[in-house]
């Protein structure tokens, strides 16, 4: 514990002995630092959840799904499509499961009912669009 305490007098005389300008640069920067650490960080774990959240669906994927949607209102979807429409729905399906399961956990960790954090992160339930 000495060596820490001879350490910051040390930098301290050396922060002492700076010109002016140099000095108020010192503490200019000193309390950005300082702001910096006092910024609310979120628990890892919500980081992780919020950002895979917010990932959203793969765009190949997603622009694959509305062109062969786009053929279906159409009435212009081969069987072959049709086929690949159904897949993609599987997945599109599948990722709003996965992501709800993340919501849920999100939830859970900060101890809210589902709907006020979706409500919170502007989550709003719609009506799904599948096939």
């Amino acid at each position: 514990m000495p060596t820490i305490q001879t350490e910051a007098d040390q930098l301290l005389d050396a922060v002492l002995r700076l010109p002016s300008p140099e000095f108020d640069k010192f503490i200019t920067k000193l309390q950005v630092l300082r702001r910096r650490s006092e910024i609310p960080r979120l628990p890892e774990r919500e980081s992780e959840l919020l950002r895979k959240i917010n990932q959203g669906v793969p765009h190949q994927l997603h622009r694959q799904y509305e062109t062969l949607r786009r053929k279906r209102r159409q009435s212009k979807l081969t069987r072959d499509e049709l086929q690949n429409l159904l897949a993609l729905t599987e997945q599109m399906e599948q990722f709003d499961v996965e992501r709800l399961k993340l919501i849920a956990e999100l939830a859970e960790l900060r101890g809210l009912p589902l709907p006020e954090l979706m409500h919170q992160l502007g989550l709003e339930p719609s009506a799904p669009e599948y096939v």
